[in-house]
């Protein structure tokens, strides 16, 4: 794959999710990024923005497999990963089969992650980090590429279970979702309340975003913009000679390795998709926000 074809299917990608949701053009692009990153995402939000909305008809445009699951209280790991089932075959013979769970699928909508016990959330963790799952000592590997989407209502706190911060650290991007405009509202309503609905087409597959995401991997990078990178990463600690005094007084502790990578990562393909095979300083300005916004953590 060439760059030019990289530009070109994530244009026509960007474009077909826009038939479906209106406006929110950062949040499609910057989950477009996490994406091709072969990262997961935390929206946050208050309900009825689309974010159900958006990994629908991001698998759609993909031709790949979504999959919804909505996070409870007494929502139990076997119930994300799966379980061993006894079956029991034609001549009688009984054995154990591993049933998968919803979270067996290519794009998996994590719907409001934080109302699960850290031992649900934990289980999501290990599919998360290493596309795959084990149960009873049997490692299951995911269908590439695999794709995490996990919500967070900001408003409606009481019985959740907040993210620890080493769990949080794991979500490549972390979006907040804003609310639409009165335009926006207007077209949100002219398609949403009509005979017509808009069907996004089918652009890419599976195979052709683990192609783009080996190409992102393969941006080259000067080293004086790594060495920026890693002063940005290092200024975000307080105990840094060149952390800015905002950070002083109000930074705990700053961003870890990961933040590093990450930015770096969201940098290539930020850079291909504004059809240059090279990471600039802009790149950078451009994703630290969604990088580093939570990998903070401020003084109490």
């Amino acid at each position: 794959m060439t760059p030019e074809q990289f530009n070109e299917i994530a244009a026509n990608i960007e474009t077909q999710v826009s038939r479906v949701i209106v406006g929110q053009r950062d949040i499609v692009r910057q989950t477009l990024v996490t994406l091709l990153a072969g990262g997961n995402a935390l929206l946050e939000g208050v309900p009825g923005l689309g974010k159900t909305m958006l990994v629908r008809t991001l698998a759609q445009v993909l031709d790949c497999k979504f999959s919804r699951i909505q996070f409870t209280p007494d929502l139990m790991p076997a119930d994300i990963v799966g379980t061993n089932i006894l079956v029991e075959d034609a001549s009688g013979a009984r054995r154990f089969q591993f049933e998968p769970g919803p979270v067996f699928a290519n794009l998996v909508l994590a719907d409001e992650i934080n109302r699960a016990t850290p031992k649900t959330q934990s289980a999501l963790l290990e599919a998360m980090q290493e596309h795959s799952v084990t149960v009873a000592k049997t490692t299951h590997r995911m269908s590439e590429p695999f794709f995490v989407l996990a919500t967070q209502n900001p408003l409606e706190m009481e019985g959740t279970y907040p993210l620890p911060e080493a769990q949080l650290d794991r979500f490549f991007f972390k979006l907040n979702v804003t609310f639409p405009n009165v335009d926006e509202l207007v077209t949100i309503a002219d398609r949403t309340t009509g005979q017509d609905t808009a069907r996004p087409q089918s652009i890419a597959n599976g195979m052709t975003i683990c192609e783009m995401q080996q190409l992102a991997r393969g941006v080259p990078i000067a080293p004086h913009i790594t060495q920026a990178a890693a002063r940005l990463i290092r200024a975000t600690h307080s105990d840094d000679a060149n952390a800015p005094d905002m950070v002083k007084r109000y930074v705990k502790w700053g961003s870890s390795p990961r933040g590093m990578q990450a930015l770096i990562l969201a940098g290539k393909i930020t850079a291909l998709l504004d059809g240059r095979y090279n990471v600039a300083l802009d790149d950078f300005r451009a994703v630290a926000p969604p990088v580093l916004r939570h990998r903070l953590i401020r003084e109490t």
